[in-house]
């Protein structure tokens, strides 16, 4: 009883702060990698995780690892939910679009500002892979149409479903009402938003990047036509902390359409590191094993 009123405290101590934005955070300190803090969730009566999530603007699927065991449809009433709203920046310089497809997120970092909005997106499922590149934004589109690729087309014939060779802009186009196109290739790839009140967090889309009608709205008045964008599979993160802790966050690793997958290994890095210190590999390989989407401490912080 006594948990369950120090995690509601928590959770109205920081509803100020989700009301303004639910994921914008300050650069770390300096020597530092890791952003924002711990959350829980009382479950409440008719709950489900698709919801939970939606609320604090985090991806299902990430909720779901950070709770593994729970019912997703009815998770049990009074149960305290991890929120996964501590989170290990990538090995990236902090510039422009970021997209971690093992994590399901989407960074914005603004340097002038020294700020990075994180968010969840929904990315391509199996056999509509979304690649890695480094590309930038080519045009930016309000009110997009949409021209379905005749690969496209005949998957929804095999459904019965003849689509037409143009959707147009509007409530039954499922690019929502903002795209940003990326410059990779021959421009098939989009960030945008979705008509459908699913498929965020998830592996859903036809390989571009798909964002909730609020985060895309946002993030498309942000952005400049040129800014930079980074689409990476970084499955296993790493910080070492200013007071020398050491946090590994692991994430299931992407199942590619011809079957390959990420090897979850010990990052050679942070091998190299615990045995030139003698620190035990065990704590850094169960959370690997793990897979919860959550940074943990494998490393405690130094004494004084």
């Amino acid at each position: 009883m006594l948990r369950k009123l120090l995690v509601i405290g928590c959770i109205l101590a920081s509803s100020v702060m989700t009301k303004v934005f639910a994921a914008t955070y300050d650069f770390p300190m300096e020597g530092s990698s890791m952003v924002g803090n711990a959350q829980y969730h009382v479950v409440e009566k008719g709950e489900t995780l698709a919801q939970i999530a939606k609320q604090y603007d985090i991806g299902f699927l990430g909720l779901m690892a950070a709770n593994k065991g729970v019912d997703p449809f009815l998770p049990q009433e009074g149960y305290v939910l991890t929120i996964p709203s501590q989170i290990i920046l990538p090995m990236v310089p902090y510039e422009g679009i970021v997209v971690n497809l093992a994590e399901l997120r989407l960074y914005y970092f603004k340097p002038e500002e020294r700020k990075v909005h994180i968010f969840p997106v929904g990315i391509g499922r199996i056999g509509r892979d979304t690649p890695e590149m480094e590309t930038k934004i080519s045009q930016k589109r309000p009110n997009p149409t949409w021209t379905p690729p005749e690969s496209i087309r005949k998957e929804y014939r095999q459904k019965g479903i003849e689509l037409p060779e143009v959707v147009p802009s509007g409530p039954e186009n499922p690019l929502g009402e903002y795209a940003l196109r990326l410059a990779f290739g021959n421009g098939d790839y989009l960030i945008h938003g979705t008509n459908k009140d699913f498929g965020i967090g998830l592996r859903v889309s036809s390989g571009c990047i798909r964002m909730e009608p609020k985060d895309i709205e946002w993030l498309f008045h942000q952005v400049e036509k040129g800014e930079k964008v980074r689409i990476i599979d970084e499955p296993v993160k790493v910080a070492l902390e200013p007071d020398r802790s050491v946090f590994v966050e692991a994430h299931e690793p992407l199942t590619r359409s011809n079957g390959s997958k990420k090897e979850l290994a010990l990052p050679v890095e942070l091998k190299w590191w615990l045995e030139e210190f003698d620190k035990s590999e065990v704590k850094a390989k169960a959370v690997i094993l793990a897979q919860n989407g959550v940074p943990l401490e494998v490393v405690a912080p130094e004494s004084k």
